[in-house]
Formats: C-alpha cells, structure tokens, sequence
C-alpha cells in the first residue's frame, strides 16, 4: 500500500462514516460497466465541492488491492448488485491528485529550481512502482507511459489509473502553454496509443473543467465526458438530489423550503433538481442558511470573468440577476481559462463553475439559487458596476410594486425608465 499505487480505504472510510454521507456508491455500478467495453475511460468535471474528491477516494477503496473493503460497503447500495465483488479489491491502482503533487513540485523546486513540475509527477510514482516492480523498472527510467507498459509486457499486469483535479495545471498556471503541453502529452501517453489499451484497465479524471481542445479535437477525444453542461450516466452523482435533500432536512430537523431557496437551482433533465453537496452539509452542520459558496472560493475570479468587455456580457449578467434565462451556446466554448472569444464561452465557464445552472433543452443559463445570486452581488459591487446595481435594485422595486398593486408606484417607475432612455428630440415624433 502506497502513496500513489494501491492506496488504503481510510480516506473514504472517514467520509462513509459522517453522520452527512449520502450514498452514492451506485457510481461504482457505471465504473464497472466500463471494465472490459471499448474506450474504458472516463472523464467527470464539476464545480468545487461537488463530492470530486469523495468520488474518487471511493473508486480507489473500491477497486484497490491495498485493502480489503467489503465490510466498508456492506451497508450501501452498492453491495447488493450482482457484480459487487467480481470487481471489488481486484486491481492495481494508481490515485493521483494533480493539485496536491502541483503544490509539492513547487515547494520542491523552491530547494532546486531545475525541477520541472510534469517530470516531478512522473518520477514521484515511478519511485513507488520500482519498489513494487523492482525487476521491469531501471533507475534510468523517466517516462510514466513507458514504466506501466513494460511492467504489463513482463507481468501482464493492468492499472486503473484515478485522476483527481486532472486540470489543476490548466487553471493554477493557466499561461504557461510549454508545461501544459508536457501534461497533455503525459496524459496522451497513459489514455492513448495501443501501449495503454495494454497496460489500462479503466481510467476516471475527474476536476472542474472538460477535457481542452484543440481547434476542432481534443487532445484526448477518446474520453467520455461528462459535465455540468452534459452530464449523461453521471448526473445522478454528481450532486444531491431532490429526494435526498428532503430526508436529510427530515432527519435533522431542517425547513426543506429554505434549504430548496438557497441550494436548489441546478437541473439535468434525466434527475431534476440538484443541490451543491458541501453547501447542503454546511447548512445542516452548523444549523444555519447562508453563504457557503464564497467561503470556498473567493469572488475575485467571478469579478474578473464577468469584467471581460465582451458583446452584451454585462446585460446578460443583469438579466440572470432579475430572475431571467439567457440563451447561450456552449458549443464554442475551448475549455480553458484563456481562450476566451465571446460572451457564451464566459458563461459557459462560469456554468462549468457552478456560478451559473444550464437548461439542457432549452439551451438557457441562469442563476440557480439566492446563494449564487449572493455571490454575483458581492462581485458587482465590488467591481465597479453602480449603474448596474441601480438598475437591477429599480427593477426588484418595480416588481415588488407591481405584486403589492400599488398602481401610483408602478407608474412613477416606468415613467422614470421611459424618461432616463428616450431622447428628448424623438419623444414627441410619432415614427420613433
């Protein structure tokens, strides 16, 4: 049992023991279905703290030969599907979290600047592999791709190869183009090429952006992919549903209408409605409605994507902050941070962040609850947009007259519209 080959179960044994877990061991069912199929690979990008991590400590408890974890599943769903066990503590396996071994190059390279961060990666499980497979790896040996192949050559061993935040180094160092080409042709080394149909047994990514493009391909358009904008088999994992919200708010005693005001929003068509886990739990530890979104990640990012002078961004920001649905294509979008070419790929980012909720059908974003929306005006009005604020605090005005019917409030209100957006030289001109 290693660091990165063949991990324990203890991580995901603290989550599956929290008095908060919600069951969704049935991932492990589509995983499964994947073992053995063409393109076993699979790539699940959410926003931050969206259960990434627990999902991923769970496969690796799951599928790994460093423990023994079938009391750990006894009790959850998982452990009555009639595969259950063929699968379980069978394979070697590989868990790499990308941001943490980022954060070590980096304190590394502080002693020794000579160290490059995707080499450092590679070395670093290639270290826990030699001592493993001490007869098929040489001290000479660099390349991560190359290792598990010559170890599937000599022992015909495979690996499940477990990936979380994938694409740490696409957003911590968004501008270096030389490193991220290193990683990208790292990841084409395990994901693609007949060597890694060898020595791959089953590979999950998973982090907050989709797979980056190319022009028209991905680099690695060999994945399934599933997203905020398209989740498919995925969608019932990637969040808490309706139904489980409710039995939580049931079982600790929580209004299930407020919790509904600040987390529901987010909705795939094939499940309903979805609410960010780690606000939920917030919520319910500390017994209290509020904004745990911002306490995650701070409202600089959103301030500098919705600052980005792009045609009609600012009016759609003001339209999703006055109750309104914009729509949007997400097709353009290249899946980065920096490729920026219009104002549907800033919202598409922001939708893959999770600032923003997408209707399927309809092609619509919007902004999903009054958490969110908290977190929108916490950016505009430290961002320069008084105008803006003014408008919207008009239009929440108007629309509270117009519920109250109070007829002389509505009037004054959108006459003071009419007369702050009509020139004074067409007011009287009957073909204005």
């Amino acid at each position: 049992m290693g660091i990165y080959l063949n991990p324990g179960n203890e991580q995901f044994a603290v989550s599956a023991n929290s008095e908060l877990y919600v069951d969704k061991t049935e991932l492990i069912k589509y995983t499964n279905s994947r073992i053995g199929k063409d393109r076993p690979l699979i790539c699940s990008s959410r926003p931050r703290r969206f259960g990434k991590t627990m999902a991923v400590t769970m496969l690796a408890a799951y599928y790994s030969k460093g423990c023994h974890s079938e009391k750990l599943f006894a009790e959850f769903k998982i452990s009555r599907n009639e595969f259950f066990k063929k699968h379980l503590n069978k394979y070697n396996v590989l868990l790499l979290d990308i941001q943490w071994m980022y954060g070590n190059a980096l304190e590394e390279m502080k002693r020794d600047p000579s160290i490059k961060i995707v080499s450092y990666i590679q070395e670093q499980v290639i270290g826990e592999l030699s001592k493993e497979y001490s007869e098929c790896v040489k001290d000479t040996d660099v390349s991560l791709p190359s290792v598990l192949a010559n170890i599937n050559a000599k022992t015909k061993e495979q690996f499940i190869i477990i990936i979380d935040e994938w694409d740490c180094l696409f957003r911590e160092d968004k501008n270096n183009e030389k490193l991220q080409k290193e990683y990208i042709n790292l990841l084409r080394g395990l994901f693609k090429g007949a060597p890694s149909g060898a020595f791959l047994k089953l590979a999950y990514i998973t982090g907050i952006l989709p797979i980056k493009k190319y022009g028209t391909q991905s680099a690695l358009n060999n994945f399934r992919e599933h997203t905020m904008v398209s989740p498919r088999q995925m969608a019932e994992y990637i969040g808490f549903t309706e139904i489980e919200v409710k039995n939580l708010c049931k079982e600790h005693v929580m209004s299930f209408k407020e919790m509904q005001q600040w987390y529901d929003g987010y909705f795939f068509e094939t499940i309903g409605h979805v609410y960010s886990p780690n606000s939920v739990v917030e919520a319910i530890d500390s017994r209290e409605f509020g904004n745990y979104w911002s306490r995650t990640e701070t409202y600089e990012s959103l301030m500098m994507y919705i600052a980005m002078d792009f045609d009609d961004l600012r009016q759609l920001i003001v339209d999703m902050l006055g109750g309104q649905r914009c729509n949007i294509d997400v097709e353009s979008f290249q899946n980065d941070i920096t490729s920026f070419k219009s104002a549907d790929d800033v919202i598409t980012l922001l939708i893959h962040m999770g600032y923003l909720a997408y209707d399927n059908k309809a092609k619509e974003a919007f902004i999903p609850n009054e958490e969110v929306r908290s977190v929108f005006w916490r950016a505009i009005k430290n961002g320069g947009w008084d105008e803006v604020i003014k408008a919207v605090n008009a239009s929440e005005a108007l629309l509270k007259a117009t519920l109250a019917m109070d007829e002389g409030a509505v009037e004054e209100m959108i006459q003071e519209v009419h007369m702050q957006n009509t020139s004074s030289l067409v007011y009287n001109n009957e073909m204005g």
